[in-house]
């Protein structure tokens, strides 16, 4: 395309100095002076061809600018439609999830952890109710590993709440230093003993509504000890629950009472307390918080969140814990299944290595 303006400029480069001298002349006598830019102009022939020679020498600079930027707009458009159609693609590719879809997703999952971990279990050390509801409300911001190496002193010392209850408040501290917030976690247990002891006749209640009224105690205490100790389905919602749920898209609800409900909505009744087994134990093995083994996750087809940690299946299989990774279980007496798996029982507290 031309530029008009550009050849107007060179008409008018041209024809200035015609108009220049048109103007120097003195006007007749009686008449005004001509207006030079509306006074026509006479050119001879060789001014002629010039100019037409100089317009279509700016036509033609015009023409090949125009091309430029058109041709330069239109790579640009090229390589920016190139690099969104990936994006288009990939947004496309991932539609919102039914909820039928949802289900049969997280049930699915549930099945293939049940044959990964068919020996899943609670990870605390416990040989009654008493000894399960203290060893959990002690967890809280440790691991079961410590714990696990905590108690058998503890309860060798104190084997009753009404053994408990009546204590000397540092002789129970300093057997608990090791779980942290020591403390703390002695008012905590020596409370939750003398509750048992007044409300309770010395005896763990079975129901949740008791539960959650002992000093010490949360939903997540209650059903951990209502499914592992009284067989009475729960949805135990720790630290590993929370962050693999969400990772999996199951909820976005960051609340634990509000997972809980979520989570529930998902499954059965009946396969709340192994639901929740398969699901730490796959977070405390395989699924890390920082760097998630998925390259070696039987799971992974089903997961959305593959490809947020280590893909390579040799270097994932090194991030293994645990039995996946030929280490020792967190439990000093672990279920007979566990070891008939592989699994090797924890050392105690100060063994060596």
């Amino acid at each position: 395309m031309s530029d008009p303006s550009a050849a107007e400029n060179s008409a008018r480069e041209t024809t200035a100095p015609a108009e220049a001298a048109s103007a120097s002349k003195p006007a007749p006598a009686g008449r005004p002076a001509p207006v030079s830019e509306s006074a026509p102009v006479s050119e001879s022939a060789p001014a002629k061809k010039a100019t037409a020679r100089k317009t279509a020498s700016v036509k033609k600079a015009a023409v090949k600018k125009t091309a430029a930027a058109q041709g330069t707009a239109g790579a640009q458009g090229t390589v920016a439609a190139q690099g969104a159609a990936p994006a288009r693609r990939k947004a496309s590719a991932v539609k919102p999830e039914s909820r039928t879809a949802l289900v049969r997703r997280a049930r699915r999952i549930n099945r293939e952890l049940a044959e990964v971990y068919p020996y899943a279990h609670p990870e605390l050390d416990f040989e009654n109710p008493f000894q399960l509801i203290v060893a959990t409300v002690l967890s809280a911001q440790t691991t079961d590993l410590r714990v696990n190496q905590t108690t058998p002193a503890l309860f060798a010392k104190y084997p009753t709440p009404e053994d408990l209850a009546a204590a000397d408040p540092q002789e129970v501290e300093e057997i608990l230093r090791p779980c942290g917030f020591f403390r703390a976690k002695t008012k905590s247990v020596m409370g939750l003993s003398r509750a048992l002891v007044e409300n309770h006749g010395g005896e763990v209640p079975g129901r949740l509504e008791d539960l959650v009224k002992l000093p010490g105690v949360g939903r997540k205490t209650a059903f951990v000890v209502l499914g592992n100790a009284f067989g009475r389905p729960g949805i135990t919602v720790d630290t590993h629950f929370q962050r693999l749920v969400r990772r999996w898209r199951w909820t976005e609800a960051t609340d634990p009472d509000k997972i809980e409900a979520a989570i529930g909505a998902l499954f059965p009744k009946s396969d709340w307390t192994m639901l929740s087994h398969h699901v730490i134990f796959h977070g405390r093995r395989i699924c890390h918080a920082r760097k998630p083994a998925c390259g070696a996750c039987p799971i992974a087809p089903l997961c959305p969140a593959f490809g947020e940690g280590e893909t390579d299946p040799e270097k994932a299989r090194k991030l293994l814990k645990y039995e996946k990774g030929g280490f020792p279980g967190q439990r000093l007496k672990p279920p007979q299944s566990y070891l008939d798996a592989g699994g090797i029982p924890a050392p105690p507290l100060g063994a060596a290595g």
